[in-house]
């Protein structure tokens, strides 16, 4: 029997995916504990979408029934705060957490998620998952027809521009600053009714983070109803790479089909993994990383036992 501080698996962030990561380990009856500050990245997000089944309730809503059903498997065990170091050893992996207390496991799963770096523009955080959207898959229809914008330039500007045009003819591109948009791209935008606008911006005004109007440094605005970005981001936390787990070069944690990383018994899933940020895809890829992860430890389980050799 393993000691109240040694797990199968230690799941490090409890949000969709990490629950759905649990969930799998629970019904494949693996001690699992899951390390999680209770900070998810959509905490802001009013409602979510695109999620069968979940369409239409909040992030708050979903997670907490997850937690509810993941928690009556009675292997799973949650701990309310940061994972803070980790270490490797002869037996699989330490977690020390920053209020000191050390967790040992076989396996580790990481559902750390990403860590949104915003533009100082006044009043872009306030907005962030209200009204500046990252997802038309995700917000797309409830602003659909609306005065939109595009926060972007070069070819994700175009790219970007392009596709929210599915949803809506009023629409901007918004460049904050030179465009380096070629003259055939800026054409072609001009083409289907997307303006340029090069000005750069200072703020977003807006009521309880729902967009009112874009306010430029030469003292005009325009009004927007939502505004689409790409973020820049880091990873939320610096434990897997202190691993061995490489990135990509566009700074996911690399992983394969089964979402195994570059090092040995160290798995991750969602937002960490994936430019694909959706509910939907969090809890397909934690599912993926719990059976792949109880596979593993059901297969060396079995073959740990020596076979005697029979007699000549």
């Amino acid at each position: 029997m393993k000691s109240s501080n040694n797990f199968d698996v230690i799941i490090i962030g409890g949000s969709y995916s990490g629950l759905a990561a649990g969930m799998a380990l629970g019904r494949s009856l693996k001690q699992v504990l899951i390390i999680d500050g209770g900070m998810p990245c959509n905490i802001q997000t009013p409602y979510s979408h695109n999620f069968l089944t979940q369409d239409g309730r909040t992030p708050l809503e979903i997670a907490i029934l997850a937690k509810c059903q993941v928690g009556k498997y009675n292997t799973i065990k949650f701990y309310h705060g940061l994972a803070s170091k980790g270490v490797k050893t002869e037996t699989g992996f330490e977690i020390q957490t920053e209020s000191g207390e050390i967790f040992k496991a076989t396996k580790l799963i990481f559902a750390t998620g990403i860590k949104d770096i915003m533009p100082e523009i006044a009043g872009y955080a306030e907005c962030w998952g209200i009204s500046v959207l990252h997802c038309p898959y995700c917000h797309g229809y409830e602003v659909r027809n609306e005065a939109t914008g595009i926060l972007g330039n070069g070819e994700y500007g175009l790219e970007f521009s392009m596709l929210i045009s599915n949803w809506t003819k009023d629409l901007t591109l918004y460049s904050n600053g030179k465009s380096t948009l070629t003259q055939e791209q800026t054409l072609m935008l001009e083409k289907h009714n997307i303006k340029t606008i090069e000005t750069p911006i200072e703020k977003l005004e807006h009521t309880n983070g729902r967009l009112q109007k874009i306010v430029f440094k030469d003292g005009t605005s325009a009004s927007c109803s939502a505004l689409y970005v790409r973020n820049q981001f880091e990873q939320n936390c610096s434990i897997p790479t202190e691993l061995g787990c490489e990135l990509t070069q566009d700074g996911y944690i690399m992983v394969d089909a089964f979402q195994k990383t570059s090092a040995k018994g160290i798995f991750a899933c969602g937002d960490n993994t994936t430019r694909m940020r959706t509910v939907a895809n969090a809890v397909a890829m934690g599912t993926t990383a719990g059976i792949s992860v109880s596979k593993e430890l059901v297969m060396e389980s079995f073959q740990s036992i020596p076979i005697d050799n029979p007699r000549s």
